[in-house]
């Protein structure tokens, strides 16, 4: 019989969950996936200790050899970074990795399951997946959408990729019965833009008051679903929105070209951008990256009990 998967809490979040105290939880795709090595390493050291510096315990979550680790240590978390064959891993592919003992990083759905399963209620992220461009043809929408619709989680992130279709996923987010709300802003923050262009059904100003709206739903609505908090970069901090507007059409004419299809989009347009503004869309995702830690260990220090 082949061994079963173990679910290994590292000791620091086990403490602070017992105790009640904040939990942050992290995904590890960002790392593996979503920044460049050697930068992708320092930035989850600098992610784990925003959070801590903001009151909370981050929990950073992943598969290492088959282990689903919520709270990874140094060495998993070098792993994580450094390991050119760790997988990513949606919602549905954790048994996969898991039987097969595998390291797996875990994308937005893999860890607001896994989060919400051992009751950690916040999560931060850069952006969530979403409805790509063309999906009237391609029926291209990330696995992100449908786990949080069922899913009862608090989403600290920027937004959508602004590589996606923000209105159409806006629209399925409404339609999946998702709550979006603006944080300080009337406007849907635009992943390196402080602006998609469209607008959010509710704002709020302060971690209290998003504290206050999760417990309001979950004393009153009893809401199985999540609460996604788009958390803009400040104006002065995005980036160029005509370099990103000239970028992101030509990386979309690059994939469509190189017919780079499903999974593959996402880290294929983020790579060009990368390379194409000479570093600069790097600088704004670490920067919206580390505002949505600090402002998710805010929110989960006002949530959690006196």
């Amino acid at each position: 019989m082949a061994p079963v998967p173990e679910v290994m809490l590292h000791p620091e979040v086990a403490d602070a969950l017992t105790a009640g105290r904040p939990v942050v939880a992290l995904e590890s795709t960002l790392i593996s996936h979503g920044l460049p090595r050697p930068d992708n390493l320092r930035v989850a050291r600098e992610i784990e200790r925003t959070v801590r510096e903001h009151g909370a315990t981050p929990a950073t979550i992943a598969v290492i050899r088959g282990d689903l680790r919520i709270g990874l240590d140094d060495r998993a978390l070098e792993v994580i970074a450094t390991d050119v064959a760790v997988a990513k891993v949606s919602a549905r592919d954790l048994g996969v990795v898991l039987a097969r003992a595998e390291h797996g990083a875990t994308t937005v759905a893999a860890t607001a399951h896994v989060a919400a399963t051992y009751r950690i209620p916040v999560f931060a992220t850069g952006g969530l997946g979403g409805v790509h461009r063309e999906a009237h043809d391609s029926w291209d929408e990330s696995a992100d959408l449908v786990t949080l619709a069922t899913t009862p989680i608090t989403v600290v992130c920027a937004g959508v990729k602004s590589i996606l279709d923000v209105g159409a996923t806006l629209e399925r987010m409404e339609t999946l019965g998702i709550t979006v709300v603006g944080y300080r802003t009337d406007r849907f923050a635009g992943f390196y833009l402080a602006d998609s262009g469209w607008p959010v059904p509710w704002r709020v100003d302060s971690a209290g008051e998003v504290a206050a709206l999760m417990a309001a739903r979950t004393t009153v609505s009893r809401e199985r679903s999540a609460l996604v908090v788009a958390n803009p970069l400040p104006a002065d901090e995005q980036l160029d929105a005509a370099l990103h507007d000239r970028v992101l059409r030509e990386s979309l004419a690059a994939a469509a070209e190189q017919g780079v299809q499903g999974k593959a989009v996402t880290p294929f347009l983020l790579e060009r951008f990368h390379h194409e503004t000479a570093g600069a869309s790097l600088a704004a995702n670490v920067r919206l990256i580390l505002r949505n830690a600090a402002l998710a260990a805010e929110i989960a220090s006002a949530h959690a009990p006196p």
